[in-house]
């Protein structure tokens, strides 16, 4: 796999996985950069690799497909190292949501609408998004009306802690809204 990995204004980089360093390197000529980000022109690929030995660092090839291509001496170790340091910091700041259901009937009971209520309300507050379907049997299809009622009564009862993201809408034989938790900052607001 080839390097692609970029030099941005600034001095920073763009990188991809793999790069060419030392003699996996096959052309006759580079264009070098200092380890400190200075351009040093166009050199025969055998200078540049006695210019890295000579200063105990790597030549890494960071732009493949330039002509001639382009190449930098850096401590490729401690460069990778970084890299890998880097992207676990970004790893553990993500967060995942997913979308967690709730389903009920037309003609659900006041107790078990509060369950479903409850466990929506739960699944709202962990940061997961929730999809209310309310599924129609028979001829139920036919008063929609009561399932939007349902839909609208849960979302006025979870309008505390979330947001709608879709309104109900009717898809086959089931009616779907999906709530979404009320972000943070909203929270943070109120105090």
């Amino acid at each position: 796999m080839q390097l692609a990995f970029l030099f941005l204004q600034g001095g920073g980089l763009i990188i991809s996985k793999d790069w060419r360093v030392n003699e996996e390197i096959r052309v006759k000529e580079v264009r070098l950069i200092s380890e400190t980000g200075e351009q040093l022109g166009i050199v025969p690929i055998r200078q540049a690799l006695d210019m890295a030995l000579e200063k105990e660092m790597d030549l890494v090839e960071v732009a493949p497909s330039a002509k001639p291509p382009v190449c930098r001496l850096m401590d490729y170790g401690k460069f990778k190292f970084e890299q890998s340091k880097r992207e676990k910091e970004a790893r553990k700041k993500q967060k995942i949501i997913s979308v967690k259901e709730v389903k009920m009937r037309p003609n659900i009971e006041e107790h078990d609408f509060q369950v479903k209520a409850k466990a929506a309300r739960k699944f709202l507050s962990s940061g997961d998004k929730v999809k209310v379907t309310i599924m129609f049997r028979g001829r139920e299809i036919t008063h929609p009306e009561i399932g939007e009622r349902l839909s609208i009564k849960l979302t006025e009862q979870l309008a505390d802690i979330s947001a709608v993201e879709k309104m109900p809408k009717i898809e086959g034989r089931n009616m779907v809204t999906i709530l979404m938790p009320k972000i943070e900052t909203e929270k943070k607001e109120d105090v």
